[in-house]
Formats: C-alpha cells, structure tokens, sequence
C-alpha cells in the first residue's frame, strides 16, 4: 500500500505519461526560448566583452560604450546576431535542462532517500551537463554568428562551413567547459530557486504565486551568475579559437583558464561578468515565472 502510495506521488511529482512528458518539456522549452528572446541582445554584448583584449591587460570597454559602439559600426541588427540558433537551442536546451530536473530529482529521491539540496545539486548538475552536450554544436553556431556582424551565410550554411573547413569535431570545441558551466548554473539556478521557495514559504507569509516566484528566480539568477562567470568566459574562448590567433589555441578548459589569468589576470576570468548578470538576472527571472505560469496552466505541480 505504501509502494502504491510513493508511486502515486512520483507520477503526480513529474508524470509518466506521454501527455505529462510533453507538458514538462513543452513548458520549459517555451519559457527559456521566450526569455532568450528578450535578453538575447545582451548575450551578443557578453561574448564580444569576453573576447576583448585577447592575451593581454590594459583597461576594457564597459558594456554601455561597446553597445553605443556596435550600434553605430554595425547596426542595430547586430544585437541579433545569432537569433535563430539561439532560439533553436533555448527549445532543446531548456526543454531538457529544466524537464530533467524533476525526473532526477525523483529518482535522487528513491535512490538515497533525500531531499535536501546536495540531492538538488546533483539533479541540476546532471540535466544541465546532459542537454549541454546534445546541443553543443548549435551554441558554437551561435557564438560564431554572433562575432561576425559580416557574415551573408544562413544558420545551415555557416554550420557545414564550419563542419567542411575545421571538421565535425569543431562542432564540440568547448564542450568541457560548457558541460561544466551548465552543470554549475543549473544546479544552482534550480536548487537555489527551489531551496528560496521552501525557505521563504517557511519563514515569511509568501505562498506560491508570483511575488514567491520573482524573489525566488533574482536570487537564483543572482547566484548563478557569480558561479558560472569564469566557466562562460572560457567557454566562449574555446568556442571562438579562431578569433583568438593572438595567444594560440587552447588545449583544454584549464589550459585556457590559466593561459587567461596568466596573460590577462585574475579579472579576465570576469571580462563580460556585468553583461552576463544583467542577462543572467532577467532571464532566470522570466523563465522561472513563465515556467511557473505555463506549468499552472497545463496542470502540474510547482516546481
């Protein structure tokens, strides 16, 4: 009667039917694509800042400045560069990220008969590395479009370019790092988030609803973004070697994180940490209660 019980719970916890499956990813997809969309000028800023002043120290341009400066020498278009896979990726990416949570988290459950938030940790860590991996390919996409403001190339065109000149392979460069950022900002976007709510229903008078969502997703966005500053920067690098022929190439994520605080010091780790958090902050935001919403409406629970 109890294994009836528990069984019962996991299906309401994060369903085993069909419907169920494609509500849950379906919802996150969604709510991810939607905040990509509205932040996504502040990522095309985020990369060109990382790639500033490659192999060297001196003082950066500021986010404000290198906006003004895009704008003028390329035009407003060029805060979209790099929209369609973007986007592309946020249905994949978000979809598999945020719908694996619950399932993990599940069976972490089961399996070791917990729920504080090293089981949260893990859950995130895990769905993050796993829907990083698959779509590896479209975020090097991404980033490349998004430093060539020149460029006449589609999406499509610009993917077997970079398959026919440098090899399949190419389409991976960086995943290590992108693997361990997503890791890093999944866990602790969904177990901040998730341990914010549970402390904040206990110790205040919010209940579930919007307020509890919005206090909720800044601090998780918050704390994700000091996290996974450093590993987005290096990320970026390995993704963009091309663009780096000033210091070389990499030959890892550490080798690149050294070579940086070598070459540029312990602050080149954070070049673009203003313009990640002014991204990071409202997009964890908007898809915490857009998920949220969008979830209410096709009848799950909470996360």
């Amino acid at each position: 009667m109890a294994a009836d019980s528990a069984s019962a719970d996991g299906k309401q916890k994060w369903g085993v039917s069909a419907s169920d499956v494609v509500y849950h990813f379906g919802t996150s997809g969604i709510s991810v694509a939607t905040a990509t969309g509205i932040t996504h000028p502040l990522d095309v800023l985020k990369v060109r800042l990382q790639m500033q002043l490659v192999g060297q120290r001196g003082p950066l341009i500021g986010m404000g400045k290198l906006s003004a400066q895009v704008v003028k020498s390329e035009g407003l278009r060029s805060l979209y560069l790099g929209l369609t896979p973007a986007l592309t990726r946020s249905v994949i990416y978000g979809g598999l990220r945020l719908g694996l949570y619950e399932p993990t988290k599940y069976v972490c459950e089961l399996a070791f008969e917990s729920t504080n938030i090293l089981v949260k940790i893990a859950s995130g860590a895990f769905s993050g590395a796993v829907a990083t991996a698959l779509t590896n390919p479209v975020e090097v996409l991404k980033v490349r479009i998004q430093m060539n403001a020149r460029t006449t190339r589609g999406p499509v065109q610009e993917l077997q370019k970079i398959a026919a000149e440098e090899g399949l392979k190419a389409l991976w460069k960086g995943v290590g790092p992108a693997m361990a950022r997503a890791a890093a900002l999944t866990a602790s976007q969904l177990a901040t988030y998730d341990e914010s709510k549970q402390v904040l229903t206990r110790w205040t008078s919010l209940e579930e609803g919007f307020y509890l969502h919005l206090i909720s997703s800044t601090i998780a966005g918050t704390v994700s973004t000091i996290i996974t500053a450093p590993m987005d920067m290096v990320k970026t690098r390995l993704m963009l070697q091309r663009e780096s022929k000033r210091v070389g190439s990499y030959k890892n994520g550490i080798h690149c994180a050294s070579q940086v605080l070598l070459t540029e010091g312990p602050r080149g780790l954070y070049k673009g940490g203003f313009a990640i958090f002014t991204r990071l902050a409202p997009q964890t935001t908007i898809t915490f209660i857009l998920c949220e919403k969008l979830r209410e409406l096709a009848g799950l629970k909470a996360i």
